[in-house]
C-alpha cells in the first residue's frame, strides 16, 4: 500500500517486486499504433515493465511510412505496415488492437486465429455480427478476448465498486450517469458514451430493455439514406435485477475535456463518482457523508494508471498467463456495443428495445438509423 511505499523509501515504485517478477513473460504486439496506443497503451506497458512486470513489446503496426520511421526511432521497436506482417514475423502471445474501428474485427480475428490473445479498443466492432463473430472465435480458440474497459480499473470507480459489492451501499436499485463530449471527430455513442454504458452494466448487471430519446428529432435522411449525427440523447436502462438506470449524454457541450458523473442509489444510502476524480458516499440519514479522493505525490500516479489502462493491461496479462480477469470478461465488449446499438434502434423506432438483440436483424435495421461515421485517423 501507499504507506509501505513511504516507509520503504520507494515512492517511485521501482524496488524489486519478486511476486511480479517471477510471472511468465508475455510478448505483446500492438496493431494500429496511433494516438491512443502511444498516449495510453505504450506508456502503461512501460510503467508495468518498470514495476518488474515480465512483458515485452515485440512490434507495432502503422500504415503511414513516415509514422513507421518515427515510431521505430522513438520506441526502438520493429514497426510493420500490416497486421499480417506483424503476426507472421513476431508471433506474439498477445495483441492489443487499437486500429480504426471498422477493422477491429478483421485484426482481432486474424490475431486470434494466429494463436494470440487479444485486447481490443472500444467499440469492439462496427456491427453486431462482427462483435459476435469475434467473441465466438475467441471461445472456439480458447483465447482471451477483452475489450478496453479502462474505467473499471480507475481508482475512483474501483472504490465505488467496492462499496457496492461489500454491501456498504445496500440494495443498489437506481443508477444515474451523465457524460459530455467535446470532440466532434468521435461518434457520441460508439466511441464515447459506450464507456459510460459499460460502467452502467459493471455496477448493476445485465440490461434487458433500452429506451432512448433525443430532445430534437434527427435531421431528415440524407441522399445515402442515413440520418444525421445525434448530439443529445437520454437513455433509460431496465436491468435483469429489476433496477433501472438513466444516462444523459451530449456532444453539443463546449468542453475540450470530456466530463462524466455516476450516481448509484441503494437502501437509504447513495454514492457518486465525480468526473473520475473522487467518490462521495452517504451511508444513512444519521451518519455524515464521506469523500474518498486520492491525494498522493505525482510520483505515485500517472495518467495511464489513473485512467485505468495500467490496471486493465496488468489484468489482461495475467489472463494470458491463465488467471481469470478480475474486472472484465469476454462478453463485456459485445454487451456494451449491444446497448449502444439498442439505443440507436430505440431512437429510430421511437420505442423501447428488448435485449438480447438478434445480431443479423439489428445490423440490417441499424443501417437506416446510423449516421455516417466521423472521419478521423486510425488510432
Amino acid at each position: 500500500d501507499e504507506a509501505a511505499l513511504f516507509e520503504d523509501g520507494d515512492v517511485y515504485r521501482v524496488a524489486y517486486d519478486e511476486e511480479r517478477a517471477v510471472k511468465p513473460l508475455v510478448r505483446v504486439a500492438i496493431i494500429g499504433a496511433g494516438g491512443v496506443a502511444q498516449a495510453r497503451h505504450l506508456p502503461a506497458l512501460q510503467q508495468l515493465r518498470s514495476w518488474w512486470e515480465p512483458v515485452d513489446v515485440v512490434g507495432l503496426t502503422v500504415r503511414d511510412v513516415r509514422e513507421r520511421r518515427q515510431l521505430a526511432g522513438t520506441w526502438n521497436l520493429p514497426v510493420f505496415a500490416t497486421a499480417e506482417e506483424l503476426l507472421r514475423e513476431t508471433a506474439p502471445d498477445a495483441v492489443i488492437v487499437t486500429s480504426s474501428d471498422e477493422v477491429h474485427a478483421e485484426h482481432t480475428v486474424a490475431a486470434l486465429e494466429a494463436g494470440s490473445h487479444v485486447l481490443v479498443e472500444k467499440p469492439i466492432a462496427t456491427s453486431m455480427r462482427d462483435a459476435e463473430r469475434m467473441t465466438r472465435t475467441a471461445e472456439e480458440r480458447g483465447r482471451v478476448l477483452a475489450t478496453v474497459a479502462n474505467k473499471r480499473y480507475s481508482p475512483p470507480y474501483v472504490e465505488a465498486k467496492r462499496l457496492v459489492d461489500s454491501g456498504e451501499l445496500p440494495s443498489p436499485r437506481l443508477l444515474s450517469g451523465k457524460f459530455t463530449l467535446g470532440y466532434r471527430y468521435l461518434d457520441l455513442l460508439d466511441n464515447a458514451t459506450i464507456h459510460l454504458i459499460d460502467l452502467a452494466r459493471y455496477f448493476l448487471g445485465n440490461v434487458t430493455e433500452v429506451s432512448a430519446a433525443s430532445p430534437k428529432r434527427p435531421p431528415a435522411k440524407t441522399a445515402s439514406g442515413a440520418l444525421g449525427p445525434i448530439r443529445n440523447i437520454a437513455i433509460t436502462l431496465r436491468y435483469e435485477s429489476g433496477a433501472v438506470g438513466s444516462l444523459i449524454t451530449s456532444s453539443s457541450a463546449t468542453t475540450l475535456h470530456p466530463w462524466e458523473r455516476v450516481e448509484i442509489y441503494g437502501d437509504h444510502a447513495w454514492l457518486d463518482v465525480e468526473d473520475q476524480r473522487s467518490v462521495s458516499f452517504y451511508p444513512s440519514d444519521s451518519e455524515p457523508g464521506r469523500t474518498w479522493e486520492q491525494v498522493l505525490p505525482s510520483t505515485l500516479f500517472t495518467a495511464a494508471e489513473w485512467g485505468g489502462f495500467t490496471g486493465l493491461i496488468a489484468d489482461f496479462l495475467d489472463a494470458v498467463r491463465g488467471e481469470p480477469m478480475v474486472r472484465a470478461d469476454r462478453w463485456d465488449g459485445y454487451r456494451a456495443y449491444e446497448i449502444a446499438t439498442a439505443t440507436r434502434l430505440g431512437l429510430g423506432r421511437n420505442a423501447a428495445v428488448s435485449l438480447p438483440l438478434d445480431p443479423a436483424a439489428a445490423d440490417q435495421e441499424i443501417g437506416d438509423y446510423r449516421p455516417p461515421r466521423p472521419r478521423h485517423q486510425s488510432r
